[in-house]
């Protein structure tokens, strides 16, 4: 008797079990409705990005070549600087050479014999061929700093006008940003949401066939006939089985997940009340 009991208890817990797992059980429509879901909301972040087109590139491109523009002017005002420098150096050196030009005639004056007077010759003539040598050398720093400059004003010149076009770029981008970036986050929050309920291995599919298209469609509905966005065909029979949403279907030619356009249709206008609360 023990034994019934003990049985009968055992076959009510089990059917209470599966009568759970039937109710948990996301059925495919749950699954299509989640995915195009999920599409939609990516489509209007792609819409939002699109709206900035390739301006966020262009800044940043801006602002490397500004970057590249400074590191530049930086490196010729160093070599300016070195040949500033090397001037000063070389004039010091004619000053030195002078110094000892003057001391070596007077001391020929005093010398005793021809040998002492030849050896503070060629001293003195060594000096001026010093002096003859860095005369020359400070012609050609101050012949090198001329064009510097010149490079530097140049540089300098377009720089301002760079630096300007970067300020108009970035003034636009952030106009452009404070008017989007909020939804996006929002949108970009409430498709990892949506993500979340759908299976891994669909979700994997989804971002495939995403990644795959130009438009990053990877849900369509049926439009007339055809896969959205395309010009092929679906058979007539497909076509009731995407409408059954017992299975999910995929287009023989662009591989994209289809949906029936009730079903579409129904989730856009619940899709339109998230986008407006959003906004």
């Amino acid at each position: 008797m023990q034994g019934c009991f003990i049985k009968s208890e055992y076959q009510s817990n089990k059917l209470l079990f599966l009568n759970m797992a039937k109710k948990t059980e996301t059925t495919v429509e749950e699954k299509l409705r989640a995915l195009f879901d999920l599409q939609l909301i990516d489509s209007r972040v792609d819409e939002i990005r699109n709206v900035r087109g390739e301006l966020p590139l262009e800044v940043e491109d801006l602002a490397d070549e500004v970057a590249g523009m400074n590191a530049r002017l930086d490196k010729l005002n160093a070599n300016l600087q070195l040949s500033e420098e090397g001037v000063k150096e070389k004039k010091n050196l004619i000053e030195e050479a002078k110094a000892l030009i003057k001391k070596y005639t007077t001391q020929q004056d005093k010398v005793r014999n021809n040998r002492e007077y030849n050896s503070l010759s060629k001293e003195i003539e060594f000096q001026e061929l010093e002096i003859q040598l860095a005369d020359k050398q400070i012609r050609e720093h101050q012949a090198q700093m001329e064009q510097k400059t010149e490079v530097i004003q140049e540089t300098k010149e377009r720089l301002v006008k760079r630096e300007e076009h970067l300020k108009h770029k970035q003034s636009e981008l952030d106009e452009i940003l404070a008017e989007t970036q909020k939804e996006e986050d929002a949108l970009m929050k409430e498709s990892e949401k949506f993500a979340k309920n759908i299976e891994e291995r669909l979700f994997n599919a989804y971002k495939r066939i995403r990644g795959n298209v130009k438009n990053g469609l990877a849900v369509v509905p049926v439009e007339r006939g055809a896969s959205g966005g395309s010009f092929f065909t679906i058979p007539p029979q497909v076509q009731m089985e995407i409408a059954g949403r017992k299975k999910i279907i995929t287009d023989e030619h662009s591989g994209r997940i289809l949906v029936d356009p009730a079903l579409a249709d129904e989730e856009k206008v619940k899709m339109a009340q998230l986008f407006s609360k959003i906004k």
